[in-house]
């Protein structure tokens, strides 16, 4: 698939004809209104195999083939063109698309209350045909080792009914917040742990969940060794069950990274024990801190690029959030948390505000700005297909596992399209 970035003037009867495709097919495959104006600076992503590219001054086959990952050969096969002969500026190239490679997806949904929204068992159903697994969060860990279970509803179906792994995300979490007292407990109690698994192998032979994955954070530092423990005794027992197991790992990017959040979390015997790990690679932007990419390129290269010297890469997820935030101006610690919404609820706003959506490419990552009606300025910072391409990009060059989003039941119609142009998506 192709992605386009709107400007100025353009509309999706000129971008669809420019890319032979229909207006029909641009407003499908991006869930839009056709009779709704564009957003300038709006990336669209064009339902065509392979893409288009116009040739530009100094441009050859030899440096667009490379650009491109193809041969001259192959371009000038493709569009009927003399290999030898000179490009004229303007001329509309067919490229064809790039073999796939394979990757693993995951994706967690997050029911609150008694029953699982209408929203998310439709999200989980549409992202179901994309995903090897699919991640009810959580089963949250009581002090006596038994646990809380989320609702389900038609998880369990819309998993067996598209090939996807039920993932049991088991969790410290007491009252929303990860417990470094719980993790305490369980982590130096023998007999907890021994109740917590055997609760964990028979509700997950009940549910029918195939991975068993732990999302335990913020645990003491003085407890890191006793989490490698647990998860080597927990592996045996999970694996006897012919399971796999999968941990949660905080973004570090060394060994010696202090903190709450960090300390605890030891990548290279995590590496050795698990099946595989998902790794927090977002949140640098969060709602209660200032305005800023939630994802940026670089901090998320970093931690996987030292990951990858503590563990194999086909042992490693990245993770990609599914949001964005609008912040309220000035950023004040402590006070207005932001707001989270969805890449399509931020293209709807910058279009309801008239703001011009910028790209920033150092951070490879979309954002705007406006004036609310009380006269306060905003900043928003969000996923779009340029963003997200950028981290499928970043994932095949390292040759990590695949990546898992938090969370489904946010609209972002383009990473589904995306996911199958650049992969093929195991399932287990």
């Amino acid at each position: 698939m192709q992605i386009h970035v709107v400007r100025s003037g353009q509309s999706l009867y000129g971008i669809a004809g420019a890319y032979g495709t229909t207006v029909a097919e641009l407003a499908e495959a991006n869930e839009i209104d056709p009779a709704q104006t564009l957003v300038v600076g709006q990336a669209l992503v064009i339902p065509i195999a392979g893409r288009y590219y116009w040739v530009q001054p100094g441009d050859t086959l030899a440096s667009i083939a490379g650009r491109f990952g193809t041969t001259p050969a192959r371009l000038a096969e493709v569009n009927a063109l003399d290999v030898n002969a000179p490009l004229p500026v303007g001329l509309r190239l067919y490229i064809p698309p790039a073999p796939k490679r394979d990757a693993e997806i995951n994706a967690y949904v997050e029911p609150r209350g008694q029953q699982v929204a209408p929203n998310l068992t439709r999200s989980a159903r549409e992202a179901a045909p994309h995903l090897t697994y699919l991640a009810p969060f959580s089963f949250r860990i009581n002090r006596d080792g038994t646990l809380q279970r989320p609702p389900l509803d038609d998880f369990p179906d819309i998993a067996r009914n598209h090939g996807v792994t039920l993932m049991m995300v088991v969790t410290n979490l007491e009252g929303d917040q990860f417990s470094a007292e719980l993790g305490r407990i369980v982590l130096n109690d023998e007999a907890v742990q021994t109740r917590l698994l055997d609760t964990i192998i028979a509700t997950a032979r009940e549910l029918g969940f195939r991975d068993i994955h732990f999302d335990m954070e913020h645990l003491r530092p003085e407890d890191k060794d006793a989490y490698n423990r647990f998860l080597r005794r927990a592996a045996e027992r999970i694996h006897a069950q012919g399971y796999l197991m999968s941990v949660a790992l905080a973004p570090k990017t060394s060994a010696a990274q202090a903190g709450e959040w960090y300390s605890a979390h030891d990548y290279a015997s995590v590496g050795e024990i698990a099946d595989f790990v998902v790794i927090m690679t977002y949140e640098w932007g969060y709602s209660g801190g200032p305005a800023q990419p939630v994802s940026p390129i670089g901090p998320v290269r970093r931690v996987l690029e030292y990951a990858i010297t503590e563990m194999p890469a086909s042992k490693i997820m990245m993770g990609q959030n599914l949001y964005g935030y609008d912040w309220t101006l000035p950023f004040v610690p402590g006070g207005q948390y932001a707001r989270a919404i969805s890449p399509q609820e931020a293209i709807r706003l910058a279009r309801r505000e008239q703001a011009e959506i910028l790209y920033d490419t150092e951070a490879q990552a979309p954002h705007f700005n406006y004036w609310d009606r009380e006269g306060r300025q905003h900043e928003v910072w969000f996923e779009d297909a340029r963003s997200i391409q950028a981290k499928f990009d970043l994932l095949k060059e390292l040759g990590i596992r695949g990546i898992s989003y938090w969370k489904l039941g946010l609209s972002f119609p383009q990473n589904w399209l995306l996911i199958d142009d650049n992969f093929n998506v195991v399932k287990r």
